[in-house]
């Protein structure tokens, strides 16, 4: 019998805390004062360090409608492994508990022939582990996939891929038993002004669910929002049925550090 892959957490320690008890109270605390609102079937949400996009990230999984498994869209930044990977079997853990990589939508999503299995480029990537914690402490007992997307540019065969996989999501979705988060954080490292301005181009774009124009304007400004490709799969999914983009929260890294030279910018969409 093939032994199935466990991945431990790689940033556990620097962007949340490593003991059990202290991560606990940090996530409790960002989640705390929320009140129940509309509840979304797909949302993007920061993965930056908790004390950075924490409260953002917070906001966004508090809107995510309760759900048995979630699709886990996240970037690729170590460049690691292929431009489309998932892994779909195995454990990934958490200092909350294990977390089970759901095989029977992994398997699904790999109708999508580019779309390949790989452990490698989740090796080392940390924009999908950082929601898990937020989604054990919100749903405790779930299922998952992780999918690791690679930032090539914004071509047009890339776009159409971004599409042909946010169908195949649709196409889970719609059974009604499974969520969506897309991980991404915003522009990085610019003066709020200018960040607030390119964000709110590519805003616009999401808001319209012109998934074309939404990688038009990032190549147009060279906007530096890390993960527009699952955005772009995530609109590409609640343009296919037909769900409606609300903006639930921003901030920003100098809403913490106090400097608003040189931010990265933070946003929780819901699509419902």
């Amino acid at each position: 019998m093939a032994v199935k892959p466990e991945r431990n957490p790689v940033v556990a320690g620097m962007f949340y805390d490593l003991d059990p008890g202290h991560l606990r109270a940090q996530v409790g605390e960002l989640f705390s004062g929320f009140k129940p609102g509309k509840a979304f079937k797909i949302v993007v949400s920061p993965h930056a360090g908790y004390v950075y996009s924490g409260k953002t990230a917070a906001h966004a999984v508090s809107a995510l409608e309760r759900k048995g498994s979630y699709i886990i869209l996240g970037p690729n930044h170590s460049g690691l492994g292929p431009e489309f990977s998932v892994m779909s079997s195995g454990t990934w853990k958490t200092p909350l508990g294990d977390c089970r990589i759901d095989a029977g939508i992994a398997g699904k999503l790999k109708s999508c022939g580019f779309l390949t299995e790989d452990t490698l480029a989740h090796s080392q990537e940390h924009s999908i582990e950082v929601q898990l914690p937020f989604l054990q402490h919100r749903f405790k007992d779930f299922s998952f996939v992780p999918v690791c997307i690679m930032n090539l540019g914004y071509s047009a065969s890339f776009g159409r891929k971004c599409e042909e996989l946010g169908k195949a999501v649709a196409g889970i979705v719609g059974t009604g038993g499974t969520g969506v988060v897309a991980s991404s954080d915003f522009s990085h490292y610019l003066p709020i002004e200018l960040a607030d301005r390119k964000d709110g181009m590519a805003i616009d774009m999401i808001m319209k669910l012109d998934l074309r124009g939404f990688l038009r304007i990032l190549e147009e400004e060279d906007a530096s929002i890390c993960g527009f490709g699952p955005i772009s799969v995530a609109m590409a999914a609640a343009r296919e049925l037909g769900l409606k983009p609300q903006l639930i929260n921003k901030s920003s890294s100098g809403d913490e550090t106090g400097d608003y030279r040189s931010v990265v910018t933070y946003y929780a969409i819901g699509f419902g």
